[in-house]
């Protein structure tokens, strides 16, 4: 980890909290115009995709509804869900577009995601485990973990991870590893779990039983459509995810190095610990901004639109303080995850020879 004197980290905390100063002092209708706007081109996108979806039975129609229901699903579960329920819009006071009492269109419950996500993996970013959210307790990404002979097969459960995508989110406050060590008993989940199944359950019912029946003569190609749609939306949505933090030189740590850290450490894990994909304006927009990770952890409260503007300010932060800021085109990124996942599937003895699969700055 780039180690700074206490001076350093309270000089980088200032800096950092100034651009949020401006950007909190700056917030207001534009923001609100903005989020509205999103809200209104998700919900023609799923109209018109679910309008569409019962004449499916000719070719391009079925590829234009999937599409456009598959977008619809991105843009709500990235750039108005997961962003609403950072508090980035609590300011308007609009109770549809609370942190706390949001609700969005996936398997995992808003509370879930509000424990595993806001608090544990904003938290303890990166931190070997603490974060559970790397490497969602199956895949090996560090040599913090020793290597076992069923991480010979990990690559199979990432591509199974991502095409469940919004299951495996869903069932990720199960904590089955410690259930599995012992140190929980199945029972201690039962709460979370009659949670889990009321809105899988709910999810499961709209998309693969309600709008199929009520198009009954066309219902398995609207199922098909649904199933596809969702499948979109898990293969991108865990593709941004992984691009955020499992990069070839996203940096990992250790609970000793962070015991007792100060703002400005925190700050430090953050910007060491994510990383950033370029692109283009929808880009950004279907990723909801987690394009912009090193932005979002370090501001995850602030409106992620806004991430663009200040992102040329917090490159210079980091390069007066000498911090590497992780950015690159989005297929040398995600290039880089699909490496490391190769590369810690093997045992080391075996990746030590091959100088290719290096990992560079990560543990």
């Amino acid at each position: 980890m780039n180690t700074m004197t206490e001076a350093q980290l309270s000089e980088l905390e200032q800096d950092l909290n100034a651009i949020r100063d401006e950007v909190v002092a700056d917030l207001g209708e534009r923001d609100a115009r903005y989020i509205r706007r999103i809200v209104r081109l998700h919900r023609t996108l799923e109209v018109g995709g679910r309008a569409m979806m019962p004449f499916g039975f000719i070719p391009p129609v079925f590829v234009a509804a999937t599409v456009a229901l598959g977008l619809s699903k991105i843009i709500e579960n990235m750039e108005i869900g997961h962003n609403v329920m950072h508090g980035q819009y609590d300011w308007m006071n609009d109770p549809s577009l609370h942190s706390q009492s949001y609700e969005w269109d996936t398997v995992c419950t808003g509370d879930s995601w509000r424990r595993t996500h806001n608090y544990e993996h904003h938290t303890y970013t990166n931190i070997i485990g603490k974060d559970r959210d790397y490497g969602y307790a199956l895949l090996r990404l560090s040599n913090d973990d020793e290597w076992k002979p069923r991480h010979s097969l990990q690559f199979i459960n990432y591509i199974l991870l991502s095409v469940f995508f919004q299951w495996g989110v869903g069932l990720h406050e199960l904590e089955s590893e410690r259930i599995r060590r012992g140190e929980i008993r199945l029972r201690d989940k039962l709460p979370f779990l009659m949670d889990f199944f009321r809105k899988g359950g709910r999810q499961a019912f709209k998309d693969y039983l309600f709008f199929p029946l009520i198009t009954f003569p066309v219902a398995p190609i609207v199922l098909a459509g649904n199933v596809s749609a969702n499948l979109i939306r898990n293969l991108w949505s865990s593709t941004v995810i992984f691009c955020g933090h499992f990069t070839q030189d996203a940096e990992t740590f250790t609970g000793a190095e962070c015991d007792g850290e100060s703002k400005g450490h925190w700050y430090l894990r953050q910007l060491t610990g994510s990383s950033n994909f370029t692109g283009g304006k929808w880009v950004h927009l279907l990723s909801g901004h987690l394009s912009y990770q090193v932005e979002h952890h370090v501001f995850p409260d602030l409106p992620a639109h806004r991430y663009p503007e200040i992102s040329a300010q917090v490159q210079a932060v980091c390069q007066k303080h000498g911090i590497p800021y992780n950015t690159g085109s989005f297929a040398r990124q995600y290039g880089t995850v699909l490496k490391r996942i190769f590369a810690f599937s093997l045992p080391d003895r075996v990746r030590s020879k091959v100088p290719a699969l290096s990992m560079g700055q990560a543990t």
